[in-house]
């Protein structure tokens, strides 16, 4: 198949990254203007979010097929991930462990070990991947909450654990893995040629710098959001 940039996977991605703008502008009408509770704290918000951030990372995965240095990469979505740290952090509502720490951890993990799981071959991979996904879910919300306070990064966690972004290893690194799956026939031109071919408007320019948007949007809506509430005295 041809080397060029799948335009599809880019209107994807880049789809997400606005809706995950939206969620997040959500959270700062909630919590700065008083906006009603259920436009970020209802239920169906909730579930959406978890929908689409969960294609986000697929997409990743699928991704990683592509990337010529899955380590190198997500090196630099861990260093942009401390960033959004220290800067939740000022704020006061750090994010410990968010969908960014989490990406980037993936790459680095798949990127040094995608020889054991590219050897996963056919109909088995997402039936382990899917699998994987929904029992360690379960054995996790068994567990928790747990009293050792350093397993968080892992799904783990205690009683006054707080992360306004939360994104654990696990169950996610299986929706990850089974987007490297997803990638790998991809890359191997099993898909629909329309797949390969198609040219959504807009979408994958956003989709290809969806890093710098999701790391410049939140003071972009911040500072908005607190000029409104100046002006509007509320």
């Amino acid at each position: 198949m041809s080397s060029r940039r799948i335009e599809l996977l880019d209107a994807a991605r880049g789809f997400c990254i606005i809706l995950m703008i939206l969620h997040h502008m959500a959270f700062d009408l909630v919590n700065l203007l008083n906006a009603p509770r259920w436009l970020f704290y209802s239920p169906l918000i909730i579930t959406l979010q978890y929908i689409f951030a969960g294609a986000f990372i697929l997409i990743s995965g699928i991704s990683s097929r592509f990337s010529r240095s899955n380590v190198r990469r997500g090196g630099k979505v861990i260093a942009a991930a401390l960033v959004i740290t220290l800067v939740t952090w000022f704020f006061g509502y750090t994010v410990k462990f968010g969908i960014l720490h989490f990406l980037g951890f993936s790459m680095v993990f798949y990127g040094l070990s995608s020889g054991l799981w590219d050897k996963i071959k056919g109909a088995a991979a997402p039936l382990l991947y899917s699998s994987l996904i929904f029992v360690s879910a379960y054995v996790l919300n068994l567990m928790n909450p747990v009293k050792i306070d350093w397993l968080w990064f892992l799904g783990l966690y205690t009683r006054d654990f707080y992360s306004a972004d939360y994104f654990p290893v696990f169950p996610w690194i299986f929706v990850f893995l089974l987007g490297t799956w997803l990638g790998g026939l991809i890359k191997e031109g099993k898909m629909p040629s329309w797949f390969y071919t198609v040219k959504p408007p807009v979408l994958p320019q956003i989709g290809r710098k969806s890093l710098i948007i999701y790391m410049v949007h939140q003071p972009v809506l911040l500072a908005i959001l607190m000029s409104l509430k100046w002006l509007l005295h509320i």
